[in-house]
């Protein structure tokens, strides 16, 4: 029996549900990253970054090819830049929503 949409899309958003996957795809939206190149980026230490890029090839949100000693990364597809492109909107909105709220509040308290 196969998986109501709805589930598929909680797994989905739990696969992005960490922060270094989230940087990790941000990195990858803008071009290919060597797994070197993103080291420094993400802050986490090598095991961690092998462990959070193999949780995004299971979830086949990124692919790998190897070059010489390099291993490379890239997005599966063109729409997970615009997630995280819409996502950044969504966040802007709602945070510049608070800021307003807050200057309301500090306002009302002088």
């Amino acid at each position: 029996m196969a998986l109501p949409l709805y589930q598929l899309k909680a797994e989905f958003f739990k696969t992005l549900g960490h922060p270094a996957r989230i940087r990790i795809l941000e990195l990858l939206s803008q071009r290919e990253h060597s797994v070197a190149e993103m080291l420094p980026e993400v802050g986490i230490e090598p095991a961690h970054l092998s462990q959070q890029l193999a949780v995004l090839r299971r979830a086949n949100l990124v692919v790998s090819r190897k070059e010489g000693a390099s291993v490379y990364y890239a997005i599966t597809s063109p729409e997970i830049a615009h997630l995280m492109a819409v996502a950044r909107t969504i966040l802007t909105s709602v945070l510049s929503g608070q800021a307003e709220l807050l200057d309301d509040l500090r306002a009302s308290t002088s």
